[in-house]
């Protein structure tokens, strides 16, 4: 399966690209903005894409091409302001989706956020971010894709542990960049996650496990 990471210079992205080169029957696909970014996963060996979610859909599409899965790890970071979480978390997100299915990609894993679902439990403080990430998965889940969208808790950069806890309604928590590399890893060939839309926080169930019970 080749699967294009959608943000692979990011935090997440990164480590997710590095999972599936070592994963055996995945090829990454590094999807980055610039050429040095480009340059840096080919001394790695792994094959890139230059193309920007501030582009056209048809840009995206021929990025897509070939691919058989696409994973979304993209976001505008915290330093920006609303403007670029508009254009970035939503109508970036949006794009892929819509590219994805024009390129007859029907695999889509959404990197969304903690209850992205549930307006009365968002952080004021993040309030708009939250907009662009619920609105963002309802694209996708009106788009016929065969999609999970994870919802991660507040997220560190410790060590992963491998063990988090999955589900609809659980207490808020934090959880390692790493694991959550690991759980996209364990999701994007998971046929019964299609469809599928879970939060993530660090736990006690091995992450296959936890997967394997969605």
């Amino acid at each position: 399966m080749k699967v294009t990471v959608v943000g692979a210079n990011g935090q997440i992205g990164k480590q997710l690209v590095d999972f599936l080169k070592e994963e055996e029957g995945y090829t990454p696909i590094a999807m980055v903005r610039k050429e040095e970014q480009a340059d840096s996963f080919a001394k790695d060996g792994i094959e890139s894409v230059l193309a920007d979610l501030e582009g056209s859909v048809d840009d995206l599409v021929k990025a897509f091409s070939g691919s058989d899965a696409v994973v979304f790890t993209a976001g505008s970071g915290g330093n920006t302001g609303s403007d670029m979480t508009l254009l970035i978390d939503l109508d970036g997100a949006a794009k892929t989706v819509e590219a994805a299915g024009k390129a007859g990609i029907s695999r889509y894993v959404m990197v969304s956020a903690f209850q992205a679902d549930s307006r009365e439990n968002w952080n004021d403080d993040l309030r708009p971010y939250y907009v662009a990430k619920h609105y963002a998965d309802k694209v996708l889940m009106a788009s016929g894709l065969d999609y999970t969208i994870v919802r991660p808790g507040g997220l560190v950069n410790e060590s992963g542990t491998g063990k988090v806890k999955i589900g609809d309604n659980i207490e808020p928590g934090f959880i390692a960049r790493e694991d959550v590399a690991k759980v996209l890893l364990a999701v994007v060939g998971a046929k019964n996650t299609y469809g599928a839309a879970f939060d993530v926080v660090a736990g006690e169930d091995n992450v296959e496990g936890a997967v394997s019970r969605i």
